[in-house]
């Protein structure tokens, strides 16, 4: 974890959401655990998921696999990016974004970098002026909740915290919403399953 990175970035380069949550095991592992967690993986940007998107805002019907946009880790956009919807409108929403690093543990299982956020309401971006939706500062929180599912779910074995992550205590993402976080990040063991 010395040589990761600590915040993603926007398509223009800008710094994005803190990586705030990260579990080590296999592409399958992670996906059977974060179902089994009750998140829903996000459907692709495209013009049709984009304008479905739009519309079920508007109408307040939800959409279990909303899409959301891309952050980038290592020049690359996240491999995997899921979803716990609130409420009837895709507006709210719980999210996590993940990145596989090219790091593995002693037994050649991947360790996973995510950056978890709620997303609280649609608003015009102050960076981009495009409409995107504004994030909760508290991001400890979101965190917390991806490690707390999965770990209710009979997903992960077990969780480390590793204190000071961050050393920057609070600051803006790449649109522009504020946040702070207690510094740490938790990293989870995925239950073996197989």
């Amino acid at each position: 974890l010395a040589r990761s990175p600590r915040h993603t970035t926007t398509a223009h380069g800008r710094q994005g959401d803190p990586v705030n949550v990260a579990f080590v095991g296999t592409e399958e592992e992670l996906h059977r655990m974060i179902h089994a967690a009750g998140w829903y993986a996000a459907d692709p940007i495209t013009l049709r998921t984009s304008l479905r998107i739009a519309a079920d805002v508007v109408l307040r019907k939800p959409y279990e696999h909303a899409p959301v946009s891309d952050l980038y880790l290592w020049g690359r956009k996240q491999d995997h990016a899921f979803e716990q919807p609130v409420g009837d409108s895709p507006k709210q929403r719980h999210h996590v974004r993940f990145w596989r690093s090219a790091e593995v543990d002693a037994n050649g299982e991947p360790l996973w970098l995510g950056a978890a956020t709620f997303d609280e309401r649609v608003e015009i971006s102050r960076t981009t002026g495009g409409v995107t939706h504004k994030i909760a500062a508290d991001i400890d929180r979101e965190r917390n909740k991806v490690v707390v599912d999965a770990h209710k779910a009979g997903g992960i074995e077990h969780v480390y915290w590793i204190d000071q992550f961050h050393r920057e205590r609070q600051g803006h993402n790449g649109g522009g919403d504020p946040y702070f976080t207690d510094g740490r990040l938790a990293v989870g063991v995925i239950a073996n399953r197989r």
